[in-house]
């Protein structure tokens, strides 16, 4: 049986389907205040669900107890509850998750996590404290490092509303990034479970092409025959928004958004050629396909 770790998130929920879809065994961890349908969702599916607590270690080693893999996306980034905290979720957390499998005989775990950024923030550092702690837990670990979400990035939460043609860009809009769905995250998660490429390795993942975030406006314009307006935000205004933040998550946040207007290309051809999988691409996502 595999445990997923974030079952109720945009990401998780979609590796449940996944792995359900394929025949395999899931258990979710969920929390007493999770999102009611969501849970249902999941068990409508067949999953098996597990009340659990990144901040609870007793809770862990019994929801890892018999699994014989972890895939893990949790994160207090999107998804925070009282006492969620980058420390208390994504860095001790998923710290505690990792001892507890380890210590309940768990053989593989696949972490989600993000690609390193020429910008410190402390999202970043939780993150690359819990990647060297699995690499050294003596488990076959996954580390995939997917680039931004096109779902969360090109969405109205983030300033791109296509409904209403706005569009909010970090920095100039010219520096390219690799676009990634997590619907894609999803399929590369479950294909690391048996994958050997995927064993012992740190593996960045992108989508199939490399847009600034103005052709991606373009993309949309031309698909809506309708003009955006645009506002930009200069990476000065970010590095202010970033030094003057008054908790983590709004330090990170910035720190995510001076990432974004700094772009990031990942070259995929050699990770597709171990995992041949068909990719998203932004002219999909535009079209609703």
């Amino acid at each position: 049986m595999i445990l997923v770790v974030g079952a109720t998130g945009l990401l998780g929920s979609e590796i449940c389907q996944l792995l359900v879809a394929g025949g395999e065994p899931v258990r979710a961890l969920i929390r007493s205040s999770s999102d009611r349908t969501k849970v249902e969702k999941l068990r409508g599916l067949g999953v098996e669900t597990f009340e659990g607590d990144l901040k609870n270690r007793s809770s862990l080693d019994a929801a890892c107890h018999g699994m014989s893999a972890i895939i893990s996306t949790a994160s207090a980034t999107l998804s925070r509850q009282e006492g969620d905290t980058l420390q208390t979720v994504d860095r001790e957390g998923q710290l505690s998750l990792i001892d507890a499998a380890k210590a309940a005989g768990v053989e593989r775990f696949v972490l989600i996590s993000f690609p390193n950024m020429n910008v410190e923030f402390p999202l970043q550092s939780a993150k690359r404290e819990v990647e060297q702690h699995l690499k050294e837990s003596g488990m076959t670990y996954t580390i995939l490092q997917p680039i931004f979400f096109m779902e969360v990035w090109l969405s109205p939460g983030l300033g791109f509303d296509a409904a209403n043609a706005t569009a909010q860009i970090y920095g100039t809009g010219q520096n390219k990034i690799s676009w990634i769905s997590y619907q894609d995250v999803a399929k590369f998660a479950v294909a690391s479970l048996d994958n050997p490429a995927a064993e012992n390795a740190v593996i960045e993942l992108g989508g199939p092409e490399a847009l600034g975030p103005l052709e991606v406006v373009k993309i949309f314009e031309e698909l809506r025959r309708k003009r955006f307006e645009v506002q930009h935000v200069s990476e000065e205004q970010l590095r202010a928004q970033k030094e003057e933040a008054t908790d983590s998550l709004q330090e990170s946040f910035a720190g995510l958004m001076l990432g974004c207007a700094q772009g990031s290309v990942v070259d995929m051809r050699e990770v597709l050629e171990k995992f041949p999988l068909q990719l998203r691409s932004v002219s999909e996502y535009a079209h609703g396909r």
